[in-house]
């Protein structure tokens, strides 16, 4: 469910950024990605570049161009350069693969090989119109990815402090079973000077634990005003690109 949210997501944004410009969203929707952290290579894209002229495999070095474009605007006319270079060299190959699919008659195969070709031809042919669309998704995915991680790390830190509270009330509880138990063998006076003690220490734990709830009341309602923050931010940028 998680994983067919985030496609929704993702859709949502790109279509929102390509308008009725239905070619250049069949494109990018095959090169940017919702978290491009666990997708885009790790390796230098010179190093991609040139696996890529070895096996005539360019789509990782073309994820990483474009990823790397989008987040270097001063670096601009170098990825122009770059993309067009890496798209235009792949179409010869993937022809190649048409021509042999519909040879033995993988009508479907030829098809889908069509559409890639296209995608490459439209890379090659509006680079500036697909790094500024790439741009403005991954500024935005960006965003909202480094938000969820302090989200995420809020709720366990909250997480944290709740089991640690359920650990001091059980210390508590068993603490005064015990003292209960051992007033049972005491004489009149001590017991009343043991009840007294108790309460003396049930006052000042009620006073720690009251504590303790408004430290966690005052967090929590810094997490809201984060969360109601991080909103605003996302309308905005949302109104930025109108």
């Amino acid at each position: 469910m998680k994983r067919v949210n985030e496609e929704v997501k993702r859709e949502s944004l790109l279509k929102e950024l390509c308008g009725e410009d239905a070619k250049l969203y069949d494109c990018l929707a095959s090169f940017l990605y919702e978290n491009p952290e666990p997708v885009i290579s790790k390796e230098d894209l010179s190093t991609l570049a040139d696996q890529a002229e070895k096996t005539g495999n360019y789509g990782f070095a073309l994820d990483k161009a474009i990823f790397e474009a989008a987040q270097k605007p001063g670096e601009r006319e170098k990825y122009l350069t770059l993309i067009r270079t890496l798209a235009s060299k792949s179409v010869p190959g993937i022809e190649k693969e048409i021509e042999a699919a519909e040879k033995a008659g993988f009508s479907s195969k030829a098809a889908s090989l069509r559409s890639k070709a296209e995608h490459q031809r439209l890379l090659n042919d509006r680079t500036e119109d697909v790094i500024n669309i790439a741009s403005t998704f991954y500024l935005e995915k960006l965003a909202n990815l480094g938000a969820n991680a302090k989200r995420e790390e809020r709720e366990q830190e909250r997480k944290v402090v709740e089991r640690e509270e359920l650990r001091i009330n059980m210390q508590e509880k068993d603490k005064r079973e015990a003292r209960k138990k051992e007033r049972r063998g005491l004489g009149l006076r001590k017991r009343r000077e043991v009840k007294k003690q108790d309460r003396m220490e049930q006052q000042a734990a009620a006073e720690r634990k009251e504590t303790r709830e408004k430290e966690r009341a005052a967090v929590e309602k810094e997490n809201i005003e984060i969360n109601e923050q991080e909103k605003k931010d996302r309308e905005s940028r949302r109104k930025e690109r109108m």
